[in-house]
């Protein structure tokens, strides 16, 4: 499944129209997000994950995203479900963001 760039403007009702959704929170000056970019697309790609839509925000340029899912440190990923905010953690471990998305 392909990773949709979302604004503060179209954020919530990407979460109100999904029932599981991945939010990955980077800034363009992450070293580490940039990093991260390929293992989110692999993640997005998993068949066991063919029900859940993933999500970019940028954190600077979206603060209600950003407030939404707690953001401390980037990367950030946060885990909705029917819009509710169920888990968030700043990490660059593939191995955290799936056991996040498994618990879905």
């Amino acid at each position: 499944m392909s990773i949709q760039l979302v604004t503060d403007s179209d954020f919530n009702e990407a979460l109100s129209s999904n029932d599981k959704v991945v939010v990955k929170y980077f800034a363009n000056w992450c070293g580490s997000c940039k990093l991260f970019s390929p293992k989110y697309k692999r993640i997005s790609s998993d068949e066991r994950f063919s029900d859940v839509v993933f999500l970019d925000v940028n954190a600077e340029e979206n603060p209600e995203a950003r407030k939404l899912a707690e953001v401390n440190s980037l990367p950030f990923f946060a885990v909705f479900k029917e819009g509710k905010l169920l888990e968030g953690a700043a990490t660059s471990l593939e191995s955290k963001v799936v056991e996040m998305i498994e618990r879905l």
